[in-house]
């Protein structure tokens, strides 16, 4: 099984983890909302698998390009 690695497209701040440890995801899923610039920003998965970790929790500050989860493909 491949890891895949979810990342922040946006710099911001966690606003809202939509799924947990353990959760099947499909391709086009969203893991979380960034807020930025008071927009909410999803993080999608491209892959689908099953969500190993969630790397920030709701509040963090987070920098575009930063892994937010991992996956098991």
């Amino acid at each position: 099984m491949a890891n895949i690695e979810a990342r922040s497209e946006v710099n911001g701040s966690v606003w809202k983890l939509l799924v947990e440890p353990g959760a099947a995801v499909e391709a086009g899923d969203t893991l979380m909302l960034i807020e930025s610039m008071k927009m909410e920003i999803p993080v999608i998965v491209e892959d689908g698998g099953r969500v190993v970790a969630i790397l920030v929790k709701e509040g963090d500050a987070v920098a575009e390009g930063q892994v937010v989860a991992e996956l098991e493909g």
